[in-house]
């Protein structure tokens, strides 16, 4: 990093809620999940999905302009956020900044939907095309916001938004801008999604009072639940006095391919993209790391074992939210930087209930951001208060 970067606001929504107050409150409920039955086509699952309030909230965005009425939820979370983000950072029309929100699965519900349409009708509606397109959420985000930045839509899997984030970064580093709205949508709570990873053998059929069994090392069977949501923060150049964290260094790696949907045995894109992070910093100073663990027997334990390759036996506090809020693909990499930034704001570790490992105490310094994505392409970005 050769330029302080400042993340000078946040907005969100998921199964947490959508406040601050809110979701840290969340958060210090050590022993509750937020995932829970919900039927989704004709099926029961598990799933983390907003509140009812908020539910209610992005349907009056949706009806309050005629343009809006065709957008998939995605699209719609993500005006959502960044309208609060904007607000928060002190942001005005005069501002020139760029926006890169991506999103994993993009508009799934709306394009489910016309599918459906076109098979049983062999035809589809005039807005099937642009409103499915993967571009739909930076400029419609763009569009809300009447911005004249830059626009970057993308979707790298689970690791989404933490690319964003690495988007972000380089083109503020580069000069081009000094500003930039960045993060991740997802509203992947259908039946073809679902049913997606039903059939790679990874969607939690748990019973009991965690569904989603995020980096208990204990699981005989695969946890993994999905949760929907939204995340964004603004990036600024410099050293910000509104500034919530510093982004102090990022790390980026794709590993060749063992299988379609894992990852090696040891984590070696991690393993690249931690190393990459920590460039100048002592492995001391990490005090902890909001691990992907998705909730997978192979998931969570290599990248436990590329931590251990990194640290060895002295481990940072190791965390993740994915047993609170499910996984929520492309957004989930914001969603977790959220968390560290709450750790760092409020000096305290939150911990998983089911697995076991040092109390530890403030201060909480610098802390570490793990995404990964199916294909390999893992992000760790490294923050500090």
């Amino acid at each position: 990093m050769n330029q302080k970067i400042s993340i000078t606001a946040l907005a969100s929504l998921s199964a947490l809620g959508n406040t601050t107050e809110e979701i840290w409150n969340h958060y210090l409920d050590k022993n509750k999940t937020f995932i829970s039955k919900k039927n989704i086509g004709n099926q029961e699952v598990w799933a983390a999905s907003i509140s009812e309030k908020l539910e209610n909230e992005i349907k009056e965005l949706q009806e309050s302009d005629t343009k809006y009425r065709n957008l998939d939820k995605s699209v719609l979370y993500a005006i959502w956020v960044s309208r609060l983000a904007i607000k928060q950072a002190k942001w005005t029309k005069e501002d020139v900044f760029g926006i890169n929100i991506g999103s994993s699965r993009g508009a799934t519900e709306l394009f489910e939907h016309y599918h459906a349409e076109f098979i049983k009708t062999n035809k589809v509606s005039t807005l099937a095309s642009p409103t499915t397109t993967l571009g739909n959420i930076s400029s419609w985000v763009a569009n809300d916001l009447q911005s004249t930045g830059p626009e970057i839509s993308h979707s790298i899997t689970c690791s989404t938004s933490l690319h964003s984030l690495l988007n972000g970064v380089v083109w503020i580093q580069s000069g081009m801008t000094d500003k930039f709205l960045i993060g991740g949508s997802e509203a992947p709570l259908t039946p073809f999604t679902i049913a997606q990873m039903q059939a790679l053998s990874i969607y939690s059929r748990q019973k009991g009072d965690y569904p989603c069994r995020a980096f208990d090392l204990n699981k005989t069977e695969n946890t993994m639940v999905i949760g929907e949501g939204a995340s964004v923060i603004t990036l600024e150049a410099g050293q910000k006095e509104n500034a919530l964290a510093f982004v102090e260094g990022i790390g980026y790696a794709t590993e060749v391919l063992e299988h379609n949907i894992s990852i090696s045995t040891e984590a070696d894109c991690f393993q690249k993209s931690m190393k990459m992070a920590l460039k100048n910093n002592s492995l001391e100073e990490i005090d902890a790391i909001i691990m992907h663990a998705p909730g997978t027997i192979k998931g969570d334990t290599s990248e436990l074992n590329a931590i251990k390759k990194i640290f060895g036996n002295t481990l940072p506090f190791l965390t993740t939210n994915k047993w609170k809020i499910g996984h929520t693909f492309g957004a989930s990499g914001i969603l977790s930087l959220e968390l560290a930034i709450l750790m760092l704001q409020n000096q305290k570790f939150i911990e998983i209930p089911f697995y076991n490992q040092e109390k530890r105490k403030a201060p909480i310094r610098k802390i570490l951001v793990n995404a990964v994505g199916f294909g390999g392409n893992a992000v760790s970005i490294l923050i500090s208060k």
